[in-house]
């Protein structure tokens, strides 16, 4: 098969994996309007287009700003979580997120990153993680959230960095096999 052939049968297959993993979240298919985030006992409803100009610019908008002083937090420390990269092959990922282990790694991640019912939670990460892995092979916590395929997200804020734990941790053991 020539070098063409086969980047086409990759790019065709994150294509329709992308595809497949939106139609299976048993969500309608949009991206996240607004994270609920929990920072010990409080909470606070918080635009995804706020976090993500927080993220992109490092602006904090004045009522996440008091929130976050109420919660003993930086802005600059959510923005440090909103933005960590971790580098993974989009193919790669949807593949090992649909077996055994996927589903694994899926369930911590679903106690701190849920939808509001805490219904389709792996379906509904593994079809975030997926598509933010798509356009530059990495994920960040921000695009998790800007495509959340619910209108709401629930957020643990005491334990994101859990989460990029178990997500590295859990890429760092798997070999590294062509698919």
């Amino acid at each position: 098969m020539t070098q063409n052939k086969k980047l086409l049968r990759k790019y065709m297959l994150i294509f329709v994996l992308a595809v497949f993993g939106l139609l299976f979240t048993k969500q309608s298919v949009q991206a996240a309007e607004r994270v609920v985030l929990k920072y010990s006992v409080l909470r606070e409803s918080v635009s995804v287009e706020e976090l993500s100009k927080l993220a992109k610019t490092g602006e904090t908008s004045r009522s996440l700003k008091t929130y976050l002083k109420l919660a003993n937090r930086k802005p600059e420390e959510l923005r440090s979580l909103l933005n960590r990269n971790v580098d993974v092959d989009p193919v790669f990922l949807s593949k090992v997120l649909n077996s055994f282990a996927g589903g694994m790694v899926l369930n911590p991640i679903g106690e701190v990153i849920h939808t509001p019912s805490k219904r389709a939670n792996k379906e509904s990460l593994r079809g975030a993680l997926v598509t933010s892995a798509l356009s530059d092979n990495n994920i960040r916590l921000i695009e998790i959230f800007e495509n959340y395929p619910t209108e709401e997200i629930h957020v643990d804020g005491d334990r994101l960095v859990e989460v990029y734990q178990n997500i590295e941790g859990f890429l760092d053991g798997l070999p590294r096999l062509p698919f």
